[in-house]
């Protein structure tokens, strides 16, 4: 009889990101490769097309000029940040269409959302460079959620229930009921999917900052991001999150109560407008 730990990662094997995604990752490990290539990578895919050319051209973004071609958007963004938004929306596309049994999918990808936008805010705060690439990992921190939802339904939602009912961290009372959490298994799942390790230890180390031995500075911003997005999710008082904020987060990230909430005010505004960007055609689930 095959243990929780091999039913899950089983069920993880069985997920593999779209073409177009393992397409760029083989032109950007290419050493001798061009921005043409990238380009023409995706504009290939019509619908990955539109997509970027969405994204780039909103106000989250804040170019001054109107972007009509790929040529055009992967110049002016770079191949880190291209790389990244075909990653977002690739994952995206992964669970198109999983049930909600478990979790209305709407309220999961808006709360990743919510992380995603409040991290690459914390980011700026902290003087990261590129602090684009922070709303993805924000993004993909509870990624390991939809491979149990898929893999142990039961169990993933007595979790919550539980979690709900008491208080305590959803990923300690995973631990105690399942012998795993979700941030583990999202952390396995990046491993196979070979996704750079910044990303990979952010979701795997974010309930837990001070075990980020790489990318600790990363991995703080997201475990507080991730604080405030559940906690609005839950429907908590503003300031709720701050008690369990771990200490090792306050003392990598330095941030003050004041810039995490003025960051929070600021994400507020943006999460509809990048859940439409990245999720075009979700609508909220009824009933």
């Amino acid at each position: 009889m095959s243990t929780i730990w091999e039913q899950v990662t089983a069920g993880a094997k069985l997920i593999s990101l779209p073409d177009i995604y393992l397409r760029l990752r083989a032109v950007l490990d290419d050493p001798d490769f061009s921005m043409s290539d990238v380009s023409d990578v995706i504009c290939r895919d019509p619908g990955m097309t539109a997509r970027l050319l969405r994204l780039v051209n909103s106000a989250f973004f804040g170019l001054a000029a109107k972007i009509e071609t790929v040529t055009r958007a992967t110049s002016l963004l770079g191949t880190q940040q291209v790389h990244d938004l075909i990653l977002a929306t690739s994952v995206a596309e992964t669970f198109d269409g999983m049930s909600s049994e478990v979790m209305d999918m709407h309220r999961f990808w808006r709360r990743s959302i919510h992380c995603g936008v409040l991290s690459r805010l914390l980011a700026n705060k902290c003087n990261v460079l590129d602090s684009e690439r922070l709303f993805v990992a924000g993004l993909l921190r509870d990624i390991g959620h939809l491979v149990m939802y898929q893999t142990i339904p039961d169990l993933s939602r007595q979790a919550m229930e539980q979690s709900a009912a008491t208080g305590q961290p959803l990923f300690k009372i995973e631990r105690e009921i399942i012998g795993l959490d979700y941030a583990r298994v999202g952390g396995a799942l990046m491993r196979q999917w070979d996704l750079p390790k910044s990303l990979t230890q952010a979701a795997e180390f974010h309930v837990e900052p001070g075990r980020a031995v790489e990318n600790a500075l990363e991995t703080a911003i997201v475990h507080l991001a991730a604080l405030v997005a559940e906690s609005c999710d839950a429907g908590e008082a503003p300031d709720s999150w701050q008690a369990r904020i771990n200490e090792a987060a306050w003392q990598l990230a330095g941030l003050s109560l004041a810039q995490c909430s003025e960051c929070q005010i600021e994400a507020d505004g943006q999460i509809e407008q990048v859940m439409q960007l990245i999720f075009p055609e979700q609508k909220r689930a009824v009933g």
